[in-house]
């Protein structure tokens, strides 16, 4: 008779269901960035966030989105938390756009959990200062 080692006893609580959420990478705010002729569309990952919920602005060229959310814990809950993930709180992310591009150009639109940012492009001829050159001198 052969005994078999019994390694998926060791193995059960180092799963990820058992590890504390602060030493777990929650990634809030995920990103996608595409790039179309006249302008950047960026769709941002807000599930469980309301749209009254979400601030967007433009300071000094930095885009920025604010999210807060607060889920109330109910009293007649019983029982003890062996996981929570479900994020309470506030978060922000920033993207650098430009001084130059124009706030009321920016489209915005949230549905199904994804806020979706429309910043049209800057002409780069209109945006950029003349070149002025400094003479060396001997």
């Amino acid at each position: 008779m052969m005994l078999m080692p019994r390694v998926f006893d060791d193995d059960f609580f180092r799963d990820d269901f058992f590890k504390k959420p602060e030493k777990m990478n929650f990634q809030l705010m995920k990103t996608d960035i595409r790039e179309t002729g006249d302008k950047y569309i960026l769709e941002v990952d807000l599930p469980g966030y309301k749209k009254e919920d979400i601030k967007i602005d433009v300071t000094e060229g930095y885009l920025t989105i604010n999210a807060k959310t607060d889920h109330e814990e109910k009293k007649e809950e019983k029982g003890n938390y062996v996981r929570r993930e479900r994020f309470t709180g506030e978060c922000t992310r920033s993207f650098y756009v430009g001084e130059d591009v124009k706030t009321n150009e920016i489209k915005a639109s949230f549905k199904n959990g994804i806020l979706i940012l429309e910043v049209p492009k800057v002409n780069p001829d209109d945006s950029l200062p003349e070149k002025k050159y400094i003479e060396i001198e001997d």
